[in-house]
């Protein structure tokens, strides 16, 4: 064990609460400081957590509190603009279900979880700056407060501010010309109640899934060129959307009926997808990034969720057994890396196909089953990814990871 007795945490979304958790677990006082004077409620999209993020918080004892805000997902289908399967991807063998949810209920329920352990959750701290010390680090933010800390952890989300300390010149979040959107429709659409449905339209992909209340939760990518961020987004209204959507979905089934019984009130504009490129550096000194703030892929990937709680679960390892701070981030970053990397690559050729004419559909909906059966099982496509488990028991030791990159020192 290193000296390491008090985190700061800034980020209160997915990965900072999971840090807080996993860090108390260690051993480590942790406080999460979050910018938004508030909560999450209703900001956000849909999203799925995989079997690996949800074994990942099994070890924190959270998985089951996350399990009760979400739906099981047993199987994906794949579908054309007129409603016909192309294809049909289960669930792996021996594990459990995915579970589908929206981002805010993930939210809300980590910070109850972390509350719950006598936690702190500090609202309403933007941080400005920190002044690093050879024993410690301030955190100041705009409200003029600051904060001591052993270390200072970045879960911030792809526009981190300390991403931007850690390192000035690195790349700040790729968008994907593909706008996101999300919704309930008060309509319940054909679905088999443990099944995500991907539907490439003539126009644009959208994602669904029946709900036990009668309801259908939908999240879309509507190919745009140009990068829009949330706010951006926000300032066009959402029946405004609504209209550019049912326009981009009139001639698919059952998106047009979706688009038909979803409400201005309901609607999430989320602007430009955003992903992460790859970035040298994951820490320096005492600050070190975990979640979307350094690795957030396409949400084709249906990882991002599961990636941030697998990182924050393996810092707070290296910080328990590794005594030198350098060596503890530098092997936490070679530990995830690679992995990170690996699923972002994935889920970009996912994103190519999400904006598919019909010359292209017609296609895949006669090479689908074929691949399916040979090198698009789910076994060769998801299996290195969602069989990921992480030891929580055993100890990380400097010989276990590969060596570390002088850039990362």
């Amino acid at each position: 064990m290193n000296d390491i007795r008090a985190a700061l945490i800034i980020g209160g979304g997915i990965a900072g609460p999971v840090a807080a958790i996993a860090l108390q677990k260690a051993g480590i006082e942790a406080t999460v400081y979050e910018a938004y004077p508030g909560t999450a409620d209703g900001v956000g999209g849909m999203l799925t957590l995989a079997p690996n993020g949800l074994d990942a918080l099994h070890l924190l004892g959270a998985d089951e509190a996350v399990r009760a805000v979400g739906l099981p997902m047993n199987r994906m289908v794949i579908a054309d603009g007129r409603g016909r399967s192309i294809g049909v991807i289960p669930g792996l063998d021996g594990l459990p279900p995915s579970v589908a949810m929206s981002r805010p209920d993930l939210y809300r329920c980590l910070q109850d979880e972390a509350v719950t352990r006598g936690l702190r959750i500090e609202r309403g701290k933007r941080l400005t700056g920190v002044d690093e010390t050879e024993h410690g680090i301030i955190a100041r933010f705009a409200d003029g407060s600051t904060a001591a800390g052993d270390v200072l952890i970045g879960a911030d989300g792809t526009h981190s501010t300390v991403r931007a300390l850690i390192d000035p010149a690195a790349s700040g979040p790729w968008h994907v010309p593909l706008l996101n959107f999300g919704a309930v429709a008060e309509v319940a659409v054909a679905a088999e109640p443990d099944t995500t449905y991907f539907m490439f339209g003539r126009r644009a992909f959208l994602g669904y899934w029946g709900q036990p209340d009668g309801t259908t939760a939908w999240f879309s990518n509507l190919p745009y060129p140009q990068p829009m961020t949330p706010a951006e987004a926000r300032r066009q209204s959402a029946s405004d959307w609504l209209e550019v959507l049912r326009e981009a979905y009139a001639d698919d089934t059952p998106a047009a009926e979706l688009l038909r019984h979803t409400s201005a009130d309901q609607l999430i504009a989320l602007g430009s997808v955003e992903i992460m490129p790859t970035l040298r550096h994951w820490h320096r000194g005492r600050m070190v990034l975990i979640g979307d703030a350094v690795h957030a892929p396409s949400p084709s990937s249906g990882q991002g969720a599961s990636l941030a709680i697998e990182s924050a679960i393996q810092l707070a390892r290296c910080l328990r057994d590794i005594p030198d701070l350098p060596t503890a981030f530098a092997s936490y970053a070679e530990l995830r890396r690679s992995r990170v990397e690996k699923v972002a690559a994935r889920a970009a050729k996912t994103n190519n196909s999400k904006a598919l004419g019909p010359a292209a559909i017609t296609m895949m909906r006669l090479l689908m089953p074929l691949a399916t059966r040979t090198f698009l099982t789910p076994e060769k496509t998801l299996g290195l990814e969602q069989r990921y488990r992480i030891d929580w028991d055993a100890r990380v030791a400097v010989d276990t990871v590969p060596p570390v990159r002088r850039s990362e020192r």
